[in-house]
């Protein structure tokens, strides 16, 4: 099983900014803890982070021909704004889970909508940098 962990806008900031929100761990450590689950179960991950839009729009596209399984996305603000991103997911119709470490239900409500939820396999918000961590498995589980 091959998938692919897509970051958006200030995730590289993790460990730095609004801890209250989104923890100290960082994104480097994330990675780290999904690439030691993914080798458990014989999988294969790869990681991109990007604070452009065009850029992660790219990236998905780059699997089209279907060569990954699933997508883990957190798409961070861009959630609540992204047309093109969502529109580049269903365009290569790659499962994809959509991943947020805070509740963005308990935060501005401007933060309440996602051009994501209706269209992907599987949402976790609110539990953490462990939110990457359950898509991870869930998308392995469902694969087997």
């Amino acid at each position: 099983m091959k998938i692919l962990v897509i970051n958006g806008p200030n995730l590289n900031l993790l460990g730095k900014r609004e801890s209250n929100h989104y923890g100290d761990i960082d994104l480097n450590k994330i990675e780290n803890n999904l690439t030691d689950l993914a080798q458990m179960h014989k999988s294969k991950i790869s990681f991109f982070q990007s604070n452009a839009e065009h850029e992660i729009v790219d990236e998905i596209q780059k699997y089209i021909d279907g060569s990954i399984d699933a997508i883990i996305i957190n798409p961070g603000a861009f959630t609540h704004t992204s047309i093109a991103i969502r529109d580049a997911l269903l365009a290569v119709g790659i499962p994809f889970y959509e991943v947020h470490i805070s509740n963005i239900f308990a935060r501005e409500e401007f933060r309440h909508h996602s051009y994501f939820s209706d269209k992907a396999t599987g949402v976790i918000c609110g539990l953490g940098a462990s939110g990457y961590e359950y898509a991870l498995l869930d998308a392995i589980l469902k694969n087997k």
